[in-house]
């Protein structure tokens, strides 16, 4: 099978919103009348499966994200603390901490795991970790 027009690596597309200084934030793509952008996650279980490298300097701005792949380590923002192995998911997105990643939580939900944390890490690091499309995690009630 042939494929054309395709590319490996970082990948650049203009902002649906202001994402400078998020470096180390995930974002996904999402359609802007009919264009592709990049946007901080709106839910715990949105496809953001691209860590921001460059985030320009306002909305509207080109900026440079990578796919997360299990054949790089990546270092995400880090809300709270975790520990090497951890399962980190999306942080619930909450107007402030948009895009950032925590460990798995107990309390019951669903939650998009995107990485395992490969060294300790403490709150707004760039912690480590190797990606995992491990997909959605629903943790029960208990």
């Amino acid at each position: 099978m042939s494929q054309s027009n395709t590319q490996q690596g970082d990948i650049t597309l203009s902002a649906a919103e202001d994402l400078s200084g998020k470096e180390g934030y995930l974002v996904q793509i999402v359609d802007s009348s009919n264009v592709a952008e990049f946007a901080l996650p709106n839910a715990r279980t949105d496809a953001a499966l691209f860590v921001l490298v460059d985030g320009g300097d306002a909305s509207g701005d080109d900026c440079i994200a990578r796919p997360l792949s299990p054949d790089r380590s990546a270092r995400l923002r880090l809300q709270g603390t975790c520990s090497p192995g951890n399962i980190l998911v999306i942080y619930p997105p909450d107007g402030t901490n948009d895009g950032k990643v925590e460990a798995l939580p107990a309390a019951a939900g669903t939650y998009r795991a995107v990485a395992i944390a490969e060294e300790v890490g403490e709150d707004e690091q760039l912690v480590k970790c190797r990606p995992a499309s491990l997909g959605l995690i629903t943790v029960a009630a208990a």
